[in-house]
Protein backbone atom coordinates (compact mmCIF):
# COMPACT_ATOMS: atom_id res chain seq x y z
CA UNK A 1 0.00 0.00 0.00
CA UNK A 2 1.06 3.29 -0.95
CA UNK A 3 1.85 5.73 1.98
CA UNK A 4 1.66 9.99 2.15
CA UNK A 5 2.75 11.78 0.13
CA UNK A 6 1.88 9.75 -2.68
CA UNK A 7 -1.57 8.39 -1.06
CA UNK A 8 -3.77 11.15 -0.04
CA UNK A 9 -7.10 10.13 0.98
CA UNK A 10 -8.31 13.40 1.20
CA UNK A 11 -8.30 13.42 -3.45
CA UNK A 12 -11.38 11.00 -2.99
CA UNK A 13 -13.54 13.75 -0.39
CA UNK A 14 -13.92 15.93 -2.28
CA UNK A 15 -17.84 17.34 -3.12
CA UNK A 16 -18.54 15.23 -6.30
CA UNK A 17 -16.57 12.77 -5.36
CA UNK A 18 -17.93 12.01 -1.69
CA UNK A 19 -21.32 10.35 -3.07
CA UNK A 20 -19.61 7.78 -5.57
CA UNK A 21 -17.46 6.27 -2.44
CA UNK A 22 -19.54 6.18 -0.07
CA UNK A 23 -20.12 2.86 1.45
CA UNK A 24 -23.24 2.78 3.32
CA UNK A 25 -26.21 4.21 1.83
CA UNK A 26 -29.58 4.71 3.75
CA UNK A 27 -32.90 4.10 0.93
CA UNK A 28 -36.66 4.31 1.91
CA UNK A 29 -36.73 0.46 1.59
CA UNK A 30 -34.21 0.48 4.75
CA UNK A 31 -36.88 1.81 7.18
CA UNK A 32 -39.92 0.21 8.87
CA UNK A 33 -42.36 2.46 10.18
CA UNK A 34 -44.37 2.11 13.23
CA UNK A 35 -47.59 3.41 13.39
CA UNK A 36 -49.45 2.99 17.25
CA UNK A 37 -53.22 2.51 16.56
CA UNK A 38 -55.82 3.11 19.18
CA UNK A 39 -59.30 1.79 18.87
CA UNK A 40 -60.30 3.77 22.01
CA UNK A 41 -59.88 7.33 20.09
CA UNK A 42 -61.46 9.26 17.19
CA UNK A 43 -58.44 11.77 15.96
CA UNK A 44 -54.81 11.20 16.23
CA UNK A 45 -53.28 11.70 19.47
CA UNK A 46 -49.88 13.31 20.09
CA UNK A 47 -47.64 11.22 22.18
CA UNK A 48 -46.02 13.80 24.79
CA UNK A 49 -42.46 11.57 25.15
CA UNK A 50 -41.90 11.32 21.97
CA UNK A 51 -42.11 14.95 20.16
CA UNK A 52 -43.81 14.86 16.96
CA UNK A 53 -45.67 11.17 16.86
CA UNK A 54 -48.85 10.03 17.56
CA UNK A 55 -51.46 7.72 18.27
CA UNK A 56 -54.09 7.06 15.45
CA UNK A 57 -57.22 5.66 15.27
CA UNK A 58 -58.42 2.60 13.27
CA UNK A 59 -59.93 5.04 10.50
CA UNK A 60 -56.89 7.12 10.35
CA UNK A 61 -54.37 3.93 9.55
CA UNK A 62 -54.83 4.53 5.95
CA UNK A 63 -54.54 8.46 5.55
CA UNK A 64 -50.89 7.63 7.47
CA UNK A 65 -49.88 4.96 4.98
CA UNK A 66 -50.66 6.89 1.95
CA UNK A 67 -48.27 9.60 3.45
CA UNK A 68 -45.92 7.15 3.92
CA UNK A 69 -46.31 6.11 0.66
CA UNK A 70 -45.68 9.22 -0.77
CA UNK A 71 -42.42 9.70 0.73
CA UNK A 72 -41.45 6.32 -1.07
CA UNK A 73 -42.42 4.33 2.27
CA UNK A 74 -43.99 1.10 1.99
CA UNK A 75 -43.00 -0.70 5.23
CA UNK A 76 -45.09 -0.94 8.56
CA UNK A 77 -45.12 -2.31 11.69
CA UNK A 78 -48.18 -1.53 13.89
CA UNK A 79 -48.81 -1.75 17.32
CA UNK A 80 -52.08 -1.52 18.66
CA UNK A 81 -53.97 0.00 21.89
CA UNK A 82 -56.93 -2.41 22.59
CA UNK A 83 -60.21 -1.40 23.39
CA UNK A 84 -60.11 -3.44 26.82
CA UNK A 85 -57.58 -5.66 28.43
CA UNK A 86 -57.58 -9.07 30.84
CA UNK A 87 -55.38 -11.20 32.44
CA UNK A 88 -54.28 -13.07 29.29
CA UNK A 89 -54.49 -10.59 26.78
CA UNK A 90 -57.47 -12.43 24.64
CA UNK A 91 -57.86 -8.97 22.73
CA UNK A 92 -54.72 -9.71 20.62
CA UNK A 93 -56.10 -12.41 19.26
CA UNK A 94 -59.98 -11.08 18.91
CA UNK A 95 -60.79 -11.60 15.17
CA UNK A 96 -61.95 -7.58 15.61
CA UNK A 97 -58.90 -6.72 17.81
CA UNK A 98 -57.13 -3.69 17.24
CA UNK A 99 -54.36 -5.09 14.96
CA UNK A 100 -56.81 -7.22 13.26
CA UNK A 101 -59.57 -4.68 11.99
CA UNK A 102 -56.30 -2.36 11.08
CA UNK A 103 -54.41 -5.24 8.92
CA UNK A 104 -57.76 -5.65 7.01
CA UNK A 105 -58.06 -2.13 6.82
CA UNK A 106 -54.36 -1.70 5.17
CA UNK A 107 -54.59 -4.68 2.84
CA UNK A 108 -58.01 -4.34 1.31
CA UNK A 109 -56.62 -0.53 0.50
CA UNK A 110 -52.80 -1.23 0.21
CA UNK A 111 -52.59 -4.88 -0.74
CA UNK A 112 -48.46 -4.16 -1.65
CA UNK A 113 -47.17 -2.27 1.40
CA UNK A 114 -45.52 -4.22 3.77
CA UNK A 115 -47.04 -4.90 7.19
CA UNK A 116 -45.38 -6.65 10.41
CA UNK A 117 -47.37 -7.34 13.52
CA UNK A 118 -45.84 -7.05 17.01
CA UNK A 119 -47.02 -10.30 18.15
CA UNK A 120 -46.58 -9.42 22.83
CA UNK A 121 -49.44 -9.34 25.34
CA UNK A 122 -47.98 -6.68 27.40
CA UNK A 123 -50.58 -3.89 25.29
CA UNK A 124 -53.44 -6.55 26.48
CA UNK A 125 -53.05 -7.60 29.63
CA UNK A 126 -54.03 -5.93 33.03
CA UNK A 127 -50.67 -6.55 34.19
CA UNK A 128 -48.41 -5.02 31.49
CA UNK A 129 -46.22 -8.00 31.29
CA UNK A 130 -45.56 -9.88 28.30
CA UNK A 131 -46.74 -13.39 29.28
CA UNK A 132 -49.55 -14.91 31.31
CA UNK A 133 -48.55 -14.33 34.95
CA UNK A 134 -49.40 -16.45 38.33
CA UNK A 135 -48.63 -15.22 42.03
CA UNK A 136 -46.20 -12.72 40.59
CA UNK A 137 -44.55 -14.86 38.52
CA UNK A 138 -44.49 -14.80 34.30
CA UNK A 139 -45.43 -18.47 32.72
CA UNK A 140 -43.14 -19.25 29.97
CA UNK A 141 -44.59 -22.12 28.54
CA UNK A 142 -48.05 -21.20 29.25
CA UNK A 143 -47.42 -18.20 27.49
CA UNK A 144 -46.40 -19.86 24.05
CA UNK A 145 -49.93 -21.00 22.73
CA UNK A 146 -51.24 -17.41 23.08
CA UNK A 147 -48.37 -16.21 20.97
CA UNK A 148 -49.33 -19.09 18.57
CA UNK A 149 -52.85 -18.03 18.41
CA UNK A 150 -52.11 -14.49 17.92
CA UNK A 151 -49.65 -14.87 15.56
CA UNK A 152 -52.42 -16.77 13.42
CA UNK A 153 -54.95 -14.35 13.59
CA UNK A 154 -52.68 -11.98 12.26
CA UNK A 155 -51.95 -13.87 9.17
CA UNK A 156 -55.44 -14.61 8.48
CA UNK A 157 -56.03 -10.73 8.54
CA UNK A 158 -53.06 -9.87 6.22
CA UNK A 159 -50.11 -9.75 8.07
CA UNK A 160 -47.00 -10.10 5.64
CA UNK A 161 -44.42 -11.11 8.84
CA UNK A 162 -45.21 -11.31 12.63
CA UNK A 163 -42.45 -10.06 15.05
CA UNK A 164 -42.87 -11.93 18.39
CA UNK A 165 -41.49 -9.61 20.85
CA UNK A 166 -41.85 -11.13 24.44
CA UNK A 167 -38.43 -12.65 24.73
CA UNK A 168 -40.34 -16.13 25.78
CA UNK A 169 -38.23 -19.30 25.64
CA UNK A 170 -39.49 -21.28 22.34
CA UNK A 171 -41.65 -18.68 21.40
CA UNK A 172 -40.39 -18.56 17.95
CA UNK A 173 -40.86 -22.73 17.45
CA UNK A 174 -43.88 -22.37 18.72
CA UNK A 175 -45.50 -19.54 16.73
CA UNK A 176 -44.01 -21.29 13.63
CA UNK A 177 -45.91 -24.08 14.43
CA UNK A 178 -48.89 -22.55 14.95
CA UNK A 179 -48.54 -20.71 11.24
CA UNK A 180 -47.84 -23.87 9.33
CA UNK A 181 -50.75 -25.76 11.09
CA UNK A 182 -52.79 -23.35 9.80
CA UNK A 183 -51.77 -22.81 6.73
CA UNK A 184 -49.31 -19.87 6.73
CA UNK A 185 -46.57 -21.86 5.51
CA UNK A 186 -45.12 -18.75 3.87
CA UNK A 187 -45.60 -15.99 6.71
CA UNK A 188 -41.94 -14.92 7.60
CA UNK A 189 -41.44 -14.52 11.38
CA UNK A 190 -38.88 -11.40 12.26
CA UNK A 191 -37.76 -12.32 15.97
CA UNK A 192 -36.71 -9.82 18.57
CA UNK A 193 -34.21 -12.30 19.17
CA UNK A 194 -31.36 -9.86 21.32
CA UNK A 195 -33.95 -7.59 22.96
CA UNK A 196 -32.17 -6.04 26.03
CA UNK A 197 -34.27 -4.92 29.41
CA UNK A 198 -33.22 -1.38 28.46
CA UNK A 199 -33.90 2.04 30.19
CA UNK A 200 -34.96 3.11 26.36
CA UNK A 201 -38.36 1.91 26.02
CA UNK A 202 -40.21 4.57 28.54
CA UNK A 203 -41.42 6.54 26.36
CA UNK A 204 -42.99 3.34 24.39
CA UNK A 205 -45.13 2.19 27.18
CA UNK A 206 -46.97 5.84 27.60
CA UNK A 207 -47.37 5.58 23.07
CA UNK A 208 -48.79 2.08 23.74
CA UNK A 209 -50.14 1.46 27.08
CA UNK A 210 -47.87 -1.21 28.00
CA UNK A 211 -46.46 -0.44 31.31
CA UNK A 212 -46.29 -2.91 34.23
CA UNK A 213 -48.08 -3.05 36.97
CA UNK A 214 -44.94 -4.72 39.33
CA UNK A 215 -41.33 -6.02 38.86
CA UNK A 216 -39.79 -5.70 35.54
CA UNK A 217 -39.09 -7.16 32.35
CA UNK A 218 -35.80 -8.28 33.46
CA UNK A 219 -36.54 -12.27 34.22
CA UNK A 220 -37.27 -12.65 30.20
CA UNK A 221 -35.28 -9.57 28.47
CA UNK A 222 -31.41 -9.59 28.25
CA UNK A 223 -28.94 -8.38 30.83
CA UNK A 224 -27.36 -5.16 28.90
CA UNK A 225 -23.99 -6.17 30.07
CA UNK A 226 -24.17 -9.27 27.98
CA UNK A 227 -22.69 -10.04 24.22
CA UNK A 228 -22.38 -13.96 24.10
CA UNK A 229 -25.69 -14.31 25.50
CA UNK A 230 -27.20 -12.36 23.05
CA UNK A 231 -25.07 -14.39 20.34
CA UNK A 232 -26.97 -17.73 22.04
CA UNK A 233 -30.72 -16.09 21.57
CA UNK A 234 -30.24 -15.62 18.14
CA UNK A 235 -28.84 -18.77 17.11
CA UNK A 236 -31.89 -20.53 18.80
CA UNK A 237 -34.30 -18.23 17.53
CA UNK A 238 -32.54 -19.18 13.70
CA UNK A 239 -32.71 -23.15 14.92
CA UNK A 240 -36.48 -22.70 15.83
CA UNK A 241 -37.88 -20.73 12.38
CA UNK A 242 -36.90 -17.31 12.63
CA UNK A 243 -36.37 -15.60 8.62
CA UNK A 244 -35.14 -12.22 10.21
CA UNK A 245 -33.28 -11.61 13.67
CA UNK A 246 -33.83 -7.93 14.97
CA UNK A 247 -31.48 -6.46 17.89
CA UNK A 248 -33.24 -4.02 19.84
CA UNK A 249 -32.24 -0.91 21.01
CA UNK A 250 -30.01 -0.08 18.52
CA UNK A 251 -27.67 2.91 18.46
CA UNK A 252 -26.19 1.44 22.53
CA UNK A 253 -25.84 -1.80 20.68
CA UNK A 254 -24.30 -1.38 17.91
CA UNK A 255 -21.56 -4.06 19.09
CA UNK A 256 -24.35 -6.55 19.28
CA UNK A 257 -25.81 -5.50 15.67
CA UNK A 258 -22.23 -6.34 14.05
CA UNK A 259 -21.46 -9.17 15.65
CA UNK A 260 -24.58 -10.79 14.82
CA UNK A 261 -24.60 -9.54 11.30
CA UNK A 262 -21.14 -11.32 10.94
CA UNK A 263 -21.61 -14.36 13.18
CA UNK A 264 -24.79 -15.47 11.16
CA UNK A 265 -25.26 -13.65 7.88
CA UNK A 266 -29.00 -13.62 8.55
CA UNK A 267 -31.15 -10.45 7.15
CA UNK A 268 -31.17 -8.19 10.27
CA UNK A 269 -33.58 -5.40 11.83
CA UNK A 270 -32.60 -3.08 14.39
CA UNK A 271 -34.58 -1.27 16.49
CA UNK A 272 -33.97 2.42 17.06
CA UNK A 273 -36.48 2.70 20.34
CA UNK A 274 -38.58 5.38 21.62
CA UNK A 275 -36.07 6.57 24.23
CA UNK A 276 -33.64 6.85 21.22
CA UNK A 277 -35.58 8.79 19.35
CA UNK A 278 -36.71 11.44 22.02
CA UNK A 279 -33.76 12.33 23.81
CA UNK A 280 -32.33 12.95 19.69
CA UNK A 281 -35.78 15.62 19.61
CA UNK A 282 -35.10 16.61 22.94
CA UNK A 283 -31.81 17.88 22.23
CA UNK A 284 -32.56 19.33 18.46
CA UNK A 285 -35.43 21.20 19.96
CA UNK A 286 -32.76 22.86 22.73
CA UNK A 287 -30.45 23.63 19.98
CA UNK A 288 -27.90 21.28 21.58
CA UNK A 289 -27.85 19.12 18.39
CA UNK A 290 -28.73 19.88 14.62
CA UNK A 291 -31.41 17.68 13.01
CA UNK A 292 -28.33 16.38 10.94
CA UNK A 293 -27.93 14.19 13.96
CA UNK A 294 -30.60 11.91 13.11
CA UNK A 295 -29.08 10.81 9.16
CA UNK A 296 -25.65 10.32 11.13
CA UNK A 297 -27.17 7.76 13.43
CA UNK A 298 -29.23 5.99 10.99
CA UNK A 299 -25.91 5.73 9.15
CA UNK A 300 -24.31 4.20 11.85
CA UNK A 301 -27.19 1.54 12.41
CA UNK A 302 -27.29 0.62 8.70
CA UNK A 303 -23.18 0.73 8.78
CA UNK A 304 -22.48 -1.86 11.72
CA UNK A 305 -24.82 -4.45 9.34
CA UNK A 306 -29.02 -3.35 9.72
CA UNK A 307 -30.32 -4.27 6.78
CA UNK A 308 -33.59 -3.01 8.50
CA UNK A 309 -34.28 -0.25 10.92
CA UNK A 310 -37.25 0.12 12.70
CA UNK A 311 -37.61 3.96 13.42
CA UNK A 312 -39.61 7.28 14.37
CA UNK A 313 -37.52 9.03 12.32
CA UNK A 314 -38.26 7.24 9.08
CA UNK A 315 -40.37 10.17 7.86
CA UNK A 316 -38.40 13.09 8.24
CA UNK A 317 -35.09 10.96 7.31
CA UNK A 318 -36.73 10.03 3.74
CA UNK A 319 -37.75 13.99 3.45
CA UNK A 320 -34.78 14.40 3.91
CA UNK A 321 -33.15 11.95 1.00
CA UNK A 322 -35.23 13.25 -1.28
Amino acid sequence: MAEFPKLRLRRLRKPNLRKIFRETRLTPENFIVPIFVDENIKSKKPIESMPGYYRIPVEGAVKEVEECLELGLGNFIVFGIPSYKDEVGSSAFDSDGVIQKTLRKLKSEFPDVVVVTDVCLCEYTTHGHCGVVKDGEVLNDETLPILGKTAVSHAECGADIVAPSGMMDGMVAAIRKALDDSGFTDIPIMSYAAKYASSFYSPFREAAESGYKFGDRKGYQMDIHNSDEAMREIELDIKEGADIIMVKPALPYLDIIRRAKEKFGYPLAAYNVSGEYSMVKAAIERGWLGEDVVYEILVSIRRAGADLIITYHAKEVVEKLQ
